[in-house]
């Protein structure tokens, strides 16, 4: 048995990397580790968080041992949390890291922490030059770097970023499955949960709506869709996730495309309870991704074994074998909405036995254990 510290957010915080963290400090347990997820106190000061709260209106969960303890601004704060890490003595440290505004509370932790010769510090790099780029970012994630052991990316984009600032050890894995929000639901059933007419074709476009992720490109499909043949006059697009950033933008888009008949929307948080309806009553998941490293939604996608169109950016295509558990296509409107019909053509039987198979690379103990090779 190992004793394991995670930083990073977790509840009362909400969203992807908090759902990931609670996941893998279960897999560890599910190995006999003793587990303690160190979240934020404060995580974002409320000016640079685009959202409308970062809490969670679920109940906390009763199985993981979780300290709320972090606050992102303070350095004071930040010696006092290094300082009782480093008496812990955790034999890993494992942190996630997707922001270079983290550099200096993780760094200033981390460096306390080594001070006790003992703990081996894994981090998890989500990104490593993030797709809004500020003043300080290099000089931020330098700083995080250097007390750091060893490195994981799931995607080699975010290793050639990596490799830009530290040759350390780092090794590449796929995004482990969300398996984390419950069993797929009935198609129909789904709908239903949701008021959605249950004869109508849905495309789902899942997660927090920022610039990168292309749904303007996506609604332009729609209305490429809308004004081809009779046959997608039934395809309509559900949007299920918060704006992270101003709405108008899309608002005046939808108007000017006179779209709005085509389009579900969904715009609040989703709670994870709710997490399977969405994903559940979709025939394809639709990431019309401008860039991206990588994408939490894939993983989801195949727990819930939904076929996915993913654009040709970044690390997407890597992770969706094309023809076989959905299609690749170039981010703009034609091309997207000629694939969304071509997904339609083939059908989700064509997918599924391809789903179910390669599924099975995307595991969590792959993860704890490549953790631990690391920190050897």
């Amino acid at each position: 048995m190992q004793k394991v510290v995670i930083i990073g957010p977790a509840h009362p915080l909400r969203g992807g990397l908090a759902s990931f963290d609670e996941r893998l400090a279960r897999a560890f347990q599910q190995q006999g580790d003793d587990v303690t997820i160190y979240t934020f106190s404060l995580q974002y000061p409320n000016f640079l968080f685009p959202g409308t709260t970062q809490y969670s209106s679920e109940p906390a969960p009763t199985d993981i041992n979780i300290k709320v303890c972090i606050n992102s601004v303070n350095p004071l704060n930040w010696i006092s949390v290094g300082n009782e890490l480093k008496k812990l003595r955790p034999d890993i440290i494992v942190v996630r890291y997707w922001l270079p505004f983290m550099g200096p509370c993780l760094g200033t932790i981390l460096r306390r922490v080594k001070k006790n010769k003992h703990t081996k510090i894994v981090t998890i790099a989500d990104n490593v030059i993030p797709h809004e780029k500020r003043p300080g970012d290099k000089q931020f994630t330098q700083y995080l770097v250097k007390p750091v052991d060893a490195f994981i990316t799931m995607s080699e984009k975010v290793m050639n970023d990596l490799r830009t600032f530290t040759n350390k050890p780092a090794k590449q894995i796929v995004h482990p499955l969300y398996d984390n929000f419950g069993e797929q639901v009935e198609k129909q059933k789904a709908k239903e949960h949701l008021g959605i007419n249950t004869n109508e074709n849905i495309i789902l476009f899942f997660g927090f709506i920022r610039k990168y992720k292309g749904l303007d490109i996506l609604l332009e499909a729609m209305n490429v869709l809308k004004n081809s043949k009779p046959t997608t006059q039934n395809i309509k697009l559900l949007i299920a996730g918060e704006f992270y950033e101003d709405r108008k933008t899309y608002d005046d888009l939808i108007q000017q495309l006179n779209i709005s008949d085509k389009l579900i929307l969904r715009t609040d948080f989703i709670p994870d309870s709710e997490v399977k309806y969405y994903l559940s009553a979709a025939d394809f998941v639709i990431q019309p991704y401008c860039n991206a490293t990588q994408s939490g939604v894939t993983p989801l996608a195949y727990h819930f074994e939904k076929p996915m169109l993913v654009t040709n950016v970044g690390g997407l295509p890597d992770l969706v074998p094309a023809g076989k558990v959905g299609l690749v296509c170039e981010p703009n409107p034609q091309d997207i909405a000629s694939h969304i019909l071509k997904l339609y053509e083939l059908g989700e039987d064509h997918f599924l036995p391809h789903l179910r198979e390669e599924k099975k690379k995307y595991s969590w103990n792959v993860l704890v254990n490549t953790i631990k090779e690391l920190a050897k």
